[in-house]
């Protein structure tokens, strides 16, 4: 982490536009290097069995848009380890008040982690000239990622799942929350074409919910990941979300397909 900063720094310091892709190459060197020895001591040190399926053909040159259940803070570090020198970095998008925490801000800036500033209802109805401006945002830091090697992670829940958050969506899931496809579809109306294919990602603990403790302290027995890599559909890349009903119909009905399918798979899973 300080080689990391340090790096970060100069970036931030020294924005000279021919230095900046050796900057970048350095950063990624370094996340990278940083995950590895992550996720070999959690081989070391904990007896934690991992069982990843669908990692073959996936170029690190790639571009991706990740998909993924939300189970616990534990699934970046899983994620991270399944996916580490396999697909390009991880870039999750953060609330634009996280650019503030101390060290960690300025990491995920050097990272071109992109910061988002979310409106609510109350706000734009104060403010009608805010209305928009989110996914403007949105599609400037999608922007960055049109000629670099990406894999854009979304959590499409938009929390981590929790027995009464399921109570009180009562959504047509056993073990899944109900998926927001705006983000999603904004992420691909942005870039467009440059989106490989969607990784579909299933994550499952035979714990149940685990914390980083758990972890740490060697009480998860078994971890699943699945992965599926699928084609962007027919006519998403740069649909109007916002504004075309028949297109935000289609939209959500792929998404909701998808997330039948991973809590299938997630029933199964619990069955074995």
């Amino acid at each position: 982490m300080p080689v990391l900063l340090a790096v970060a720094l100069f970036k931030a310091v020294l924005r000279i536009p021919a230095w900046r892709r050796t900057f970048d190459a350095w950063l990624m060197a370094i996340a990278e290097n940083w995950i590895g020895i992550n996720s070999a001591m959690i081989d070391r040190f904990t007896s934690t069995r991992f069982v990843i399926e669908g990692l073959e053909g996936l170029r690190p040159d790639g571009h991706y848009l990740v998909l993924a259940n939300h189970r616990s803070w534990v699934d970046i570090p899983v994620l991270q380890k399944a996916f580490n020198r396999r697909i390009p970095l991880l870039r999750f998008f953060l609330k634009s008040q996280l650019f503030w925490v101390p060290l960690l801000g300025l990491a995920w800036w050097a990272l071109d982690f992109p910061f988002m500033r979310r409106y609510t209802k109350s706000q734009i109805a104060k403010n009608p000239a805010l209305a928009g401006r989110d996914v403007e945002a949105t599609r400037r830091a999608c922007a960055k990622f049109l000629t670099i090697p990406v894999s854009v992670m979304n959590f499409v829940e938009g929390t981590r799942f929790t027995g009464a958050k399921h109570a009180a969506q009562q959504p047509p899931y056993r073990h899944l929350l109900r998926p927001k496809a705006g983000g999603v579809a904004f992420v691909l109306g942005a870039m467009g074409q440059a989106i490989d294919a969607v990784l579909d990602v299933t994550i499952h603990y035979d714990t149940g919910t685990p914390s980083f403790a758990d972890l740490f302290a060697d009480r998860i027995g078994v971890v699943r990941v699945h992965v599926r890599e699928l084609p962007v559909p027919e006519g998403f890349a740069g649909g109007d979300y916002e504004n075309d009903r028949a297109f935000r119909v289609r939209f959500q009905a792929w998404l909701n397909g998808l997330w039948q399918e991973k809590d299938a798979r997630l029933e199964s899973w619990k069955g074995e």
